[in-house]
């Protein structure tokens, strides 16, 4: 029977297994989850008379998915900041795109997104991600396939934009609860530069600004140093580690009543603060990094004063 309920993984499987011009083809592959028998068997039908057809060389094979990972790990992945936790995430997806074509992608994304309800949105549209970069540099630049593999993919969508903004008294107020300078310094400096932790952590000041030689977008960049924070400069890097910074960070906002905040949202609080005083998206932008305009405007909803000024004007 080319199709069978496997009641383990409570879904249907789909198997050809048959001795084509005297060569046995096997091949196997788990539908969807909530597939119906008649689903199954429809399909079943479909792709006995496609592995036949590619049995008996009648059609030409069509590239596999683990292909253009294998050749997007080996000669791509290495050259990327990133190139460990991509590895990884591809690797646990394999269980989805095992044996599966590249023109399957679209419905690899679709069944991975089902069937791992467990994760967070965000973590299985990187994984995705990844698997579409994977897939499409291999067509790009192996010839991998005749057609884009993510023309047709839908992306899980992610709502995960944070909203927690902290005034300059509130920022001050929970700097001063800290004990620890090196924590205390990363606190202010976060509100009054827009920088990232991990950019914090390694910035080298110079007579021109805080100098980041290497930045999440991958370029180097020059943030000016506030006066406010002119004296914490003179001492820095501090040799601070992550973790310390983390927990430090931690403690005292749940003391502060704010178990809610996390240290990116100072960076937030440095925006609201910048369009509060009147600057406007664009240079906001610029301060903090961003390489594209989308980044910035999460915060187009805090211009509204901004716009009404500018409005009034004509």
């Amino acid at each position: 029977m080319p199709v069978y309920f496997d009641k383990t993984r409570k879904r249907w499987r789909y198997e050809f297994d048959r001795v084509v011009d005297g060569r046995r083809q096997r091949t196997t592959k788990m539908l969807p989850q909530g597939w119906s028998a008649t689903q199954a068997q429809a399909y079943a039908a479909e792709h006995d008379r496609k592995t036949y057809a590619l049995a008996t060389g009648a059609q030409k094979p069509e590239p596999l998915i683990s292909e253009a990972v294998r050749l997007y790990v080996t000669e791509h992945a290495p050259t990327l900041k990133n190139s460990a936790k991509l590895i990884a995430d591809l690797a646990l997806c394999f269980g989805w795109y095992e044996g599966r074509r590249l023109t399957e992608l679209p419905e690899v994304v679709r069944e991975y997104a089902a069937d791992n309800p467990q994760l967070k949105p965000a973590t299985v549209r990187l994984r995705m991600a990844y698997l579409r970069a994977a897939c499409r540099w291999a067509w790009k630049r192996k010839g991998l396939g005749d057609h884009d593999p993510a023309e047709r993919v839908t992306m899980p969508k992610v709502r995960n934009e944070r909203h927690h903004y902290l005034t300059r008294a509130q920022v001050v107020a929970l700097a001063r609860s800290i004990k620890h300078r090196d924590v205390r310094a990363c606190v202010l400096i976060a509100f009054y530069s827009g920088m990232r932790q991990s950019e914090i952590l390694r910035a080298q000041a110079t007579p021109k600004g805080w100098l980041l030689a290497d930045t999440k977008n991958g370029e180097r960049r020059l943030v000016p140093i506030h006066p406010r924070t002119a004296h914490l400069a003179r001492r820095w890097p501090c040799g601070l580690s992550r973790n310390t910074l983390v927990q430090s960070f931690r403690r005292h906002a749940d003391a502060m009543g704010w178990p809610h905040l996390r240290f990116h949202d100072l960076r937030h609080s440095t925006a609201s603060a910048l369009l509060a005083a009147d600057v406007d998206l664009y240079t906001v932008g610029g301060i903090l990094g961003h390489k594209s305009t989308q980044s910035t405007r999460r915060y187009a909803h805090l211009a509204n004063a901004t716009l009404a000024k500018a409005i009034g004007a004509l």
